[in-house]
């Protein structure tokens, strides 16, 4: 399963791109989804889910232009309503822009397919109330969002955030996961689940 990675925003926002045959998701899209659209072109895809981690702006600047064009259903955790109207979720602090507004279809931690693929949206909240990691056990990779990154974990000073709740997701969800298990987060590279039970110093005793 190919996955491309494009870094959008001001916030420095991972999106990505999977696919398999001609069918993609994406997860995130935190900024001008330009090349993400050329992408999708070029390599003629039909985007079948926009699939978004939790409800912070920065991870979903770009998902109206997105969903505008390519017309693809937009899936929000269920959890994170009860953040969608501050300012950690619209925009306009720290002399950002505000979120163009678009329709969603909320979600919840369940099983389900995107683009031919089978996923299991697991529950990873304590950054967001809601916080959802998607995780495709073939494709052997899950996409934590702010909730797990490489040698860190996700802040938890916005509204409503929880860092023993965060610390109990990573434990209890992800960690649980195949250590082979390719992680791909909100922000920075790559890792993998061994590697971060292995070496994240922010863990330690906590996961």
């Amino acid at each position: 399963m190919p996955v491309a990675n494009f870094v959008l925003g001001p916030i420095q926002t991972n999106c990505y791109v999977l696919h398999k045959n001609s069918n993609a998701v994406i997860i995130d899209v935190g900024g001008d989804p330009k090349e993400v659209l050329t992408y999708l072109d070029t390599n003629k895809l039909t985007l079948s889910a926009i699939c978004i981690t939790h409800l912070h702006f920065d991870h979903i600047y770009g998902v109206a232009a997105l969903a505008e064009q390519t017309k693809a259903p937009v899936y929000v955790p269920q959890g994170d309503s009860a953040i969608a109207d501050t300012e950690a979720s619209k925009g306009g602090i720290w002399g950002l822009p505000t979120v163009t507004p678009f329709s969603s279809v909320p979600i919840e931690p369940h099983e389900t397919v995107f683009a031919d693929m089978p996923c299991r949206i697991l529950p990873t909240p304590g950054h967001t109330p809601g916080s959802l990691s998607y995780y495709f056990p073939e494709e052997h990779c899950v996409f934590s969002g702010d909730a797990l990154f490489y040698r860190s974990v996700g802040r938890t000073d916005f509204p409503l955030g929880d860092s023993s709740l965060l610390f109990a997701s990573i434990r209890k969800e992800l960690f649980a996961l195949p250590g082979n298990t390719l992680v791909y987060p909100g922000h920075g590279p790559s890792t993998t689940i061994h590697d971060e039970k292995a070496n994240n110093p922010f863990c330690g005793d906590f996961c």
